[in-house]
């Protein structure tokens, strides 16, 4: 039976305290399903969520921490779940796989109504898959909307930091619902969330969920309990959440406790009230649900950050795309004027991203703009502006990213 997320943060916050060596065996007996222990210079975690965040990895957005994108530069491909960003509507909830169990039920599952309970055991007994996919925030970029084209959106302001890649292990969505007895009439298919009810301006929206067509649950979503070859934090789900590729990270839905299957359409505020683009540019009663991501390029350089006139700097980013896999990433440094290509250092692939990196040495001092753009293989490429929507989903511009040479 793998540890609980308790027990390898003791372990780890253990291992590097100075009486470590003595303390650890002992103290890992005795405690091993104990709340993390800090130390005096342990960072404190945010209200709400469990790991820590150090303003170094991490800038908090109320329940939220978004990534510091530079922070990814001495990362793999696989984002590090101590650096992975947390999107939260309400605290992270500690569940027990002990006392987890998943409900399908619903008009979509054969015979007579009726519902089907997984513990965490027999959903371990289904075949195991492993997948290595990108998980972003739809309104990852969105304060870009107003800070690079001027333009008001409501939401929280994520910069680029609200993505992260990892390699999930779990079971198939559709093994769980062939298993519990999946119709052919069915439509819809809508995992819920363990968390709390959440609550905006004084409505009562209940728990985090959102409806896949049965041909998207049918296709590569899975159901994970693993992150990078340990089991979920509890702040990225554990001990069950969805993970659908290449879609909005509201679809992967974490703490997973309830699917519903129906034989009609289903509906929820995340389906409905957000998640689709409203504003001048779309129809008047906004347009479909949101599922596909865009395309995106970032600098693992802090916005603002100061080079040195006269020394060639080593600078590096990341690409991705959930249509195809990336074909180029092209740099400019004197603010769009010219392009070059950079060097890509990941073999590209569908729904994941790729680390560039390319040389620059500025021969002037003064304020700069960098700017990447990527383009996949089906031919998409970063626009030079992204058509607004009121709630600033899918900002895929190329990002004027300013530093000053000195």
């Amino acid at each position: 039976m793998p540890s609980s997320p308790d027990r390898r943060e003791l372990l780890k916050l253990l291992a590097a305290t100075p009486l470590a060596a003595g303390a650890l065996a002992a103290t890992a007996t005795a405690h091993a399903t104990a709340a993390p222990i800090r130390t005096a210079t342990a960072p404190a975690a945010a209200a709400g969520i469990v790991k820590p965040v150090p303003p170094e990895l991490f800038t908090l957005r109320g329940t939220n921490a978004e990534t510091v994108f530079s922070a990814l530069r001495d990362t793999g491909r696989l984002t590090p779940a101590d650096r992975f960003f947390v999107r939260n509507h309400t605290s992270t909830p500690r569940l027990s796989e002990r006392d987890w169990k998943l409900t399908v039920w619903g008009s979509g599952l054969t015979g007579r109504r009726r519902s089907v309970e997984f513990d965490y055991a027999t959903l371990r007994s289904l075949p195991a898959v492993t997948r290595t996919a990108v998980i972003e925030c739809a309104g990852n970029g969105r304060s870009l909307f107003t800070t690079q084209q001027g333009e008001s959106v409501s939401g929280t302001s994520w910069t680029l930091g609200a993505i992260g890649a990892a390699r999930w292990r779990g079971v198939r969505l559709r093994d769980v619902l062939h298993r519990a007895g999946l119709s052919s009439s069915a439509v819809d298919v809508m995992p819920s969330g363990l968390d709390d009810e959440f609550v905006t301006g004084g409505v009562n929206l209940g728990r985090v969920r959102r409806p896949l067509p049965v041909a998207k649950a049918l296709d590569d979503v899975i159901l994970a309990y693993e992150m990078n070859g340990e089991p979920l934090p509890y702040d990225h789900g554990y001990p069950v959440r969805v993970v659908v590729p290449s879609w909005i990270g509201i679809a992967s839905v974490k703490w997973l406790g309830d699917i519903e299957v129906s034989d009609t359409p289903l509906a929820s505020p995340w389906n409905t009230q957000f998640y689709r683009l409203f504003g001048a540019a779309h129809p008047p009663g906004g347009s479909a649900p949101l599922t596909r991501q865009t395309i995106k390029s970032a600098w693992e350089l802090p916005f603002g950050a100061t080079l040195a006139a006269g020394e060639t700097h080593t600078l590096t980013g990341r690409a991705w795309s959930a249509a195809a896999p990336l074909e180029t990433v092209e740099i400019s440094t004197d603010g769009g004027r010219s392009w070059r290509r950079a060097r890509v250092l990941d073999r590209p692939r569908r729904g994941g991203w790729v680390r560039w990196r390319a040389d620059w040495l500025p021969d002037r001092t003064g304020p700069a703009e960098l700017l990447a753009r990527a383009t996949d293989r089906a031919g998409n490429r970063q626009p030079e502006r992204t058509v607004h929507n009121t709630q600033g989903y899918l900002f895929d511009a190329v990002v004027r990213h300013p530093v000053t040479v000195v």
